[in-house]
């Protein structure tokens, strides 16, 4: 049997068309509850990734990016899997090695992962976008859990080889980070899930959180939403609470051009309506806002490369060691000032998995019937792009500007007073001089009365010399203006 085939039955193996779930036995499975739904997780997940570490070590090949390997898991067990006390489940793993290959890229190794996702129960928390997507956090808070749509799994599967090459050229990046994608089919229904980075520590408050699109259209945070503990503000919430966020030149650079780079492989790939997720911490205020298990847990255990948003925008983009924290409270979050409030800044780009289909064609054409088309969420991938990059450049990330002004305005006032004083000293000169020439003349007249001692010809002699006075005067004062005003 040639690869081909093997990748066919793989990739094919109780996978409807309708996307449901054999039920095997003909058990009547019920829906799983939440605890169920993260027991399977962290089983499938244990189960699937440690029989990876099995297989020897090759290159990633177009067709594993393709490969579905699926396992049934029933709650007695079997020879070849583990019994539990969840509802039956069936488990699959998309590209498990391609995955494999992008874990292994940022330095993450199997049992890490595995201590990191299974070892300890999830975190359910709220979900802030309008999706009806569900995230659990690792207690160690390194990976977000988040579930995902049939059509925007279907879409990785297809974004990966680009994806797998992008990485390969800049692993520093604000783009997700996918370290897996997963799929769950229990008691008739499929849950799809792809684990991430975690952009915004959870053991560091957020005194602000910000969900930015670029857009203006419905871009303010709901009274809802204003009533929760910890709020996701939007756009308009931003222009109104923030006059910009400051940076130093070098910050400043170094983040716009890993969002210009970034922007342009998402319009490469006609992706648009994603957002820039922005979490704010004042230093001023106390730095930690929670305490417990995810603090030691996060500088005592895996580092995992280019994984805060300091080494996302910082480096050449080549592979190499992760740059050394200076303080280890700050999380990896990028320095930056409001007013007087010294903050750290924490950042990434989300919800990637939206591409310009047909749909959402049609729904830019109905909302642009309504409203300024320019301003609604959904646009092109070019224009997306563009305002986005505009919006982030110009209202939400700023640069510190030496005081020009003041610099400028003490050059002037300098220079005004050396003028002056050149002058003084000019004129001083020149009456010095003026006094000096008349007695000198006055001696010289004096000395000639008695040598010539002729009328006429010290009527000449006076002449000459008074020429010659006038004429040494007219010279005089340039050289003087020069050199006094350099």
């Amino acid at each position: 049997m040639n690869s081909r085939a093997v990748y066919k039955m793989n990739s094919t193996t109780d996978e409807t068309r309708g996307g449901r779930p054999q039920k095997p036995g003909g058990k009547d499975h019920k829906k799983p509850t939440a605890e169920a739904l993260r027991g399977a997780i962290q089983l499938g997940i244990g189960y699937s990734v440690g029989n990876m570490t099995s297989k020897p070590d090759r290159d990633v090949l177009m067709q594993d990016f393709y490969v579905v390997e699926s396992v049934f898991l029933p709650s007695e067990g079997s020879n070849l899997t583990p019994a539990h006390h969840y509802p039956d489940f069936r488990f699959k793993n998309y590209a498990p090695l391609a995955f494999r290959y992008f874990r292994e890229l940022f330095g993450i190794k199997p049992d890490d992962y595995l201590y990191s996702i299974c070892k300890e129960p999830l975190i359910e928390l709220s979900n802030p976008g309008a999706s009806s997507s569900w995230f659990y956090l690792t207690s160690d808070d390194e990976f977000i859990l988040k579930t995902v749509q049939h059509k925007e799994a279907e879409f990785l599967q297809k974004l990966l080889p680009g994806y797998y090459m992008n990485l390969n050229q800049n692993p520093r990046t604000l783009l997700p980070k996918f370290y897996g994608l997963y799929c769950i089919q229990c008691g008739g229904v499929n849950i799809r899930l792809v684990v991430m980075n975690n952009v915004l520590p959870r053991s560091l408050k957020m005194h602000y959180k910000y969900d930015l699109k670029g857009s203006t259209y419905k871009r303010r945070a709901s009274r809802k939403e204003h009533a929760k503990p910890s709020p996701t503000f939007k756009d308009l919430d931003f222009q109104e609470m923030h006059e910009g966020l400051y940076f130093d030149a070098d910050t400043y650079n170094a983040l716009m051009k890993t969002l210009q780079r970034d922007c342009r492989v998402l319009e490469s790939f006609k992706i648009m309506d994603y957002s820039l997720l922005l979490g704010i911490h004042v230093l001023d205020r106390k730095l930690r806002g929670r305490g417990g298990m995810g603090d030691s847990k996060r500088q005592g255990g895996q580092k995992v490369l280019y994984s805060t948003a300091r080494e996302s925008i910082q480096g050449d983009g080549k592979a190499a060691e992760p740059l050394p924290d200076a303080d280890d409270e700050t999380l990896g979050g990028i320095p930056a000032k409001h007013k007087d409030e010294k903050l750290l800044i924490f950042l990434g780009i989300i919800d990637i998995l939206q591409s310009y289909r047909f749909i959402k064609k049609v729904e830019h054409s109905w909302k642009a019937l309504v409203h300024d088309g320019d301003t609604v969420s959904v646009h092109r991938p070019n224009f997306y792009a563009d305002r986005f990059l505009k919006f982030m450049g110009t209202t939400v990330f700023k640069k510190i500007h030496p005081l020009r002004g003041t610099s400028s305005r003490r050059k002037k006032n300098s220079i005004q007073l050396c003028r002056s004083a050149s002058q003084e000293v000019l004129s001083t000169v020149k009456e010095e001089s003026q006094e000096e020439r008349r007695a000198q003349s006055l001696e010289i007249f004096d000395d000639t009365e008695m040598i010539v001692g002729h009328p006429a010809r010290l009527l000449h002699w006076r002449i000459a010399l008074f020429l010659l006075h006038t004429h040494w005067r007219a010279h005089l004062s340039p050289v003087w203006t020069s050199t006094c005003e350099v």
